[in-house]
């Protein structure tokens, strides 16, 4: 059987609070998702979100690609060929991650409709729960520390705590927010590129004084920085995590190469899709260099891809796939849901998803 037809549908979803980074604030998720339909009328479905400060990928230009070049690498083809297919994607076109991310589910939750099973079990593995962190929106000290507070009790152990916004004053709201959950909650930072290299050692080593036991912290300078990044690392005791300096196998292998950092932050969005995030885990643990999974701010098309991609290869640390639970209300029928702090996968065909709501 093959692929008859591209589709492609613009979404704008709101969130039950805003989303607050170093980076940007947003109440709304804006993505893009593609539905390939093949021959025997069988559907399969990915995603592209739009996140200007860290891509550069618009929804047009996604929609462009998919109903382009890459629609002509799949019109007409079977998914039974999905090694070739994800070649010839690769090639057909320059970057436009976030349109080849969307492709590469789209196929994969194709392929595994197609034999009759979860995309989990597709790619090899039964477990269909995988732990997730949340995200604590910046803000000032007692609203990181009531936010905290909240996501510990409904259940989530490890807390994403969004800084960068201001260096002088991180510190102080980082350890109001371990003050305030105590020591048996993960609290990991994410500065977004937030910090210079100085900055990022000084703030680091005084919560290491302080004792506030963070797991690690993540892409705290620029991420064109690789030298600064690298002698943070160095610097201190945390282990750093590499996000935005990292989109593909080559930012990797720099990364590796410098000893830049101690674990990298794995997105589908930003490297292209599940093949090529599947290589990357596999050369991150071959150089010692930990891994997380994580999503932009996207629907339950992209993370669904995500979650099963660690039920079937578990990273080092609890991955960052908490974005759909920011969703007043699921886009899509079907799909993932959230319990206590875990992503829960159907095990039904694909992704599970019957369609846009």
């Amino acid at each position: 059987m093959t692929v008859t037809d591209v589709r492609c549908r613009r979404l704008t979803a709101a969130l039950h609070s805003p989303f607050v980074t170093a980076l940007r604030a947003t109440s709304t998720v804006e993505t893009l998702v593609v539905e390939l339909v093949d021959s025997d009328g069988l559907h399969g479905f990915g995603e592209s979100p739009q996140v200007w400060r860290v891509t550069g990928e618009s929804l047009a230009g996604a929609e462009a690609c998919l109903l382009g070049p890459l629609r002509d690498v799949v019109i007409g083809r079977s998914v039974d060929d999905l090694a070739d297919l994800l070649l010839e994607a690769a090639s057909a076109v320059v970057a436009n991650h976030g349109a080849k991310a969307a492709l590469d589910v789209a196929l994969h939750d194709l392929a595994a409709r197609r034999r009759g099973l979860s995309l989990p079990r597709y790619l090899g593995t039964r477990r269909h729960r995988v732990d997730t962190d949340v995200t604590v929106s910046a803000g000032d000290a007692d609203r990181l520390a009531e936010d905290a507070t909240a996501r510990a009790k409904e259940g989530f152990t490890a807390l994403k705590l969004k800084v960068g916004t201001d260096a002088e004053t991180d510190a102080s709201r980082i350890r109001a927010v371990r003050d305030a959950v105590g020591p048996d909650v993960r609290i990991r930072v994410d500065a977004n590129q937030g910090w210079s290299a100085r900055q990022s050692i000084a703030v680091i080593r005084s919560l290491e004084d302080a004792g506030a036991d963070l797991e690690f912290v993540e892409q705290p300078v620029a991420a064109a920085d690789l030298e600064g990044l690298a002698r943070v690392t160095q610097s201190v005791d945390t282990p750093v995590m590499a996000d935005e300096a990292v989109f593909g196998l080559r930012d990797l292998t720099a990364v590796i190469e410098r000893g830049a950092a101690d674990i990298v932050n794995i997105k589908l969005a930003k490297c292209g899709g599940l093949a090529v995030a599947r290589t990357m885990a596999a050369l991150a643990a071959a150089h010692g260099v930990g891994t997380m999974v994580g999503s932009m701010m996207e629907g339950p098309v992209g993370v669904g891809a995500a979650a099963s991609l660690v039920a079937a290869h578990p990273t080092t640390v609890v991955s960052d796939l908490d974005a759909a639970w920011w969703l007043s209300a699921s886009p899509v029928r079907g799909g993932l849901s959230y319990d206590a702090g875990a992503v829960v996968l159907p095990d039904s065909p694909g992704l599970g998803i019957e369609g846009l709501a």
